[in-house]
């Protein structure tokens, strides 16, 4: 049975041809494990797709890639059905957006193919960026319009996909920001918006000025917040999308020092074993497998990386095996 929900306002999900077969359960709980090839559109037709190529470390503050390299994964990314990247205006104390774009320079039929993702609002204070005599936050509407316009130029797109607020601000008036991205979306430089960090009641005070469709917050088995605060109850009930930074816990998850290391590393291992995949793919299938529908930022400089969290989207994990994995992450069995 095919099911297709029509897209009616900024901030309603369409799921474009959901087949019962591919859930384990018909209930309704079940309905919402939308992890395999998942297709969420607006009415602007925007549909990010996971995983997400986070680009953080892709320059200066990691691997240091050269426009070759930069290139070369672009182009392995798009081969393996990846789609989306995720950058920020200040990664690389502002210099990898351009390197980025950088190498797609003349190949706009790459871009074509891509979904490009950045965020603003921090305000870094480093030597590109003197006038910053500290770090702070900036959400007006003039900083937010030159901010997509400076990611447009580093790019070298026209458009962006997805712009997000980085962090929430405790000066930002929401009319300011909903100035701005009216103005971006009008003239066309941005199809879609969404916030980052943001707690559902910073979301829903500025949602009342603009509509939002994603909340990328840091989430993993380790960093459980956002399961117990609201927050993606919260992108259930409103239907924003939450992206999930670190979503393999920012490589804590397999540090031996970690205090729960031996007990998620002894259950991913034997879940690996039953699903016949790895231990990774395992973690990113315990966010997938909830019912808000989470998209994994994975941040890394490593293909192998994004190809498995490519392939967590095809394991549909008990619920039980998701609440073992929970008790291991957590040290004691839920209430």
């Amino acid at each position: 049975m095919d099911t297709t929900v029509a897209v009616e306002t900024a901030d309603t999900i369409a799921i474009n041809h959901l087949s019962s077969e591919n859930f384990a359960s018909p209930a309704l709980s079940d309905f919402f494990l939308l992890y395999i090839e998942p297709k969420f559109t607006h009415m602007n037709n925007l549909a990010i797709t996971a995983p997400i190529a986070g680009c953080m470390r892709w320059g200066i503050w990691g691997a240091g890639f050269t426009t070759e390299q930069y290139s070369d994964m672009i182009d392995a990314c798009l081969d393996a059905g990846i789609f989306a990247f995720d950058h920020a205006d200040i990664y690389g104390d502002y210099t990898t957006e351009a390197e980025f774009g950088k190498a797609l320079q003349g190949k706009s039929e790459k871009r074509q193919k891509m979904q490009l993702i950045t965020k603003c609002g921090i305000q870094m204070k480093t030597p590109n960026r003197p006038q910053h005599t500290i770090k702070s936050y900036n959400t007006t509407a003039a900083h937010i319009i030159q901010s997509a316009e400076h990611s447009l130029q580093n790019l070298q797109t026209d458009y962006l996909d997805l712009l997000l607020i980085h962090r929430p601000d405790p000066l930002l008036h929401p009319e300011a920001v909903a100035e701005a991205v009216t103005q971006l979306q009008q003239t066309g430089k941005i199809i879609s918006f969404g916030v980052s960090n943001f707690l559902p009641t910073e979301t829903s005070m500025l949602k009342k000025w603009v509509p939002i469709a994603y909340n990328q917050i840091e989430c993993s088995l380790l960093m459980r917040d956002a399961f117990t605060n609201g927050t993606l109850s919260h992108c259930i009930e409103h239907k924003i999308i939450p992206m999930a930074w670190a979503p393999l816990g920012g490589g804590i998850i397999s540090e031996e020092t970690h205090p729960r290391y031996r007990a998620i590393h002894a259950c991913t291992s034997e879940l690996a074993a039953k699903y016949q995949t790895g231990e990774n793919q395992i973690l990113l299938a315990w966010l997938l497998r909830h019912p808000s529908g989470i998209l994994p930022v994975v941040g890394t400089t490593k293909l192998e990386r994004l190809l498995e969290a490519k392939e967590a989207q095809s394991i549909q994990l008990e619920r039980e095996d998701w609440f073992r994995l929970l008790e291991a992450a957590a040290g004691e069995e839920v209430a």
